[in-house]
C-alpha cells in the first residue's frame, strides 16, 4: 500500500477539517475562532444532516450571532428564528434553550472564553468534563467533534477517534486494532511518516470520519474513492493513482451527522 498516495487521495477527495470548510481558522487558537467552531460543533452534534448543520451555522454567521454575548442578546425567540432559517426545525426549541444555558455558564465560569476553560483544565479528561458541564446537551459526541479539530492547537485536546474514523481506517488497513486509543496511536504514527505540507493530523482524521460516515457506514463501495484499498470491498475501481489523478472533491454530505447525541 502506498501510504502517501492514500492519505493524499483521502484529503483531496474527502476534504479536511470541517472547521476549515466553514471558513474557521483554528490554527492560532484565537478565542473568537475557537468559539465559532464550538457553536458549529453543537449544531453538528444533533441527529441532523451535515448540510442542515452547515446551513444553520451560515445563518448564525449572516446574523452576526457568533459570540456568547450575541447569543444571549438574541434570546430564545431570535435563536429559534435563526435555527428555522437554516432548516434546523426538528431541534429548534431544544437547541435554543441549550444555547442559552451553555452561553450563560460559559460567561459565568470562564468569562465567555473557551481558551480560559482549556487553561483551567487539569488534563484531557478534565477538559472534556468541563465542556460537558457547561450544560445539558453538550455530550461526549459534541465534545469529541469540537476537540478533534483542536488537536495540536490545545495541548489538552486529545479525544479518542470516532468509531466512524476507526471503521474507515480498519477498512483501509491503516490500523490493526479496533480499540480506539490504540487506533489513534497507529494513525498518529502513520501521519508522522507521511505528513503532507499545509495539512494537519486533524485534517487526516476528519477525512476518515467523512469516509466512514458517507461510504463505509452506508456500504457505498461502488462510489468510494479508495475502494481499491478497502479490505471489505469487492469493487475494482481506481486501480492505480494514474487512473484517479485529480481526486475531485465530493459535494457536502446530506447524511446525518456523525455519532449524534
Amino acid at each position: 500500500m502506498d501510504e502517501n498516495w492514500l492519505i493524499r487521495a483521502l484529503l483531496d477527495r474527502m476534504g479536511g477539517r470541517f472547521s476549515t470548510a466553514l471558513g474557521i481558522n483554528l490554527d492560532q487558537g484565537d478565542s473568537h475562532e475557537v468559539f465559532r467552531w464550538f457553536l458549529a460543533s453543537i449544531l453538528y452534534g444533533a441527529r441532523i444532516s451535515e448540510t442542515i448543520a452547515n446551513n444553520t451555522y451560515r445563518e448564525f454567521e449572516r446574523s452576526e450571532v457568533l459570540s456568547p454575548d450575541r447569543i444571549l442578546e438574541t434570546g430564545w425567540d431570535g435563536l429559534v428564528y435563526i435555527l428555522d432559517l437554516g432548516g434546523y426545525v426538528r431541534y429548534d426549541f431544544k437547541t435554543a434553550t441549550k444555547l442559552l444555558e451553555v452561553m450563560a455558564a460559559l460567561k459565568e465560569r470562564f468569562d465567555g472564553d473557551l481558551n480560559v476553560l482549556h487553561a483551567q483544565a487539569q488534563n484531557p479528561r478534565d477538559l472534556e468534563q468541563k465542556l460537558m458541564e457547561l450544560g445539558r446537551g453538550i455530550g461526549p459526541a459534541t465534545v469529541n467533534i469540537f476537540l478533534r479539530e483542536l488537536r495540536d492547537v490545545w495541548e489538552k485536546a486529545d479525544p479518542l477517534p470516532q468509531d466512524l474514523a476507526v471503521m474507515a481506517a480498519r477498512n483501509l488497513r491503516l490500523v490493526q486494532s479496533d480499540e480506539r486509543r490504540e487506533s489513534l496511536s497507529e494513525l498518529r504514527a502513520m501521519w508522522e511518516r507521511q505528513a503532507l505540507p499545509g495539512r494537519s493530523f486533524a485534517d487526516f482524521e476528519s477525512a476518515l470520519v467523512r469516509l466512514g460516515k458517507d461510504y463505509c457506514r452506508r456500504e457505498k463501495c461502488t462510489t468510494c474513492p479508495v475502494a481499491k484499498e478497502c479490505e471489505r470491498s469487492t469493487v475494482t475501481v481506481h486501480s492505480s493513482p494514474e487512473e484517479f489523478p485529480e481526486f475531485p472533491r465530493v459535494p457536502p454530505s446530506s447524511s446525518t451527522s456523525e455519532n449524534p447525541e
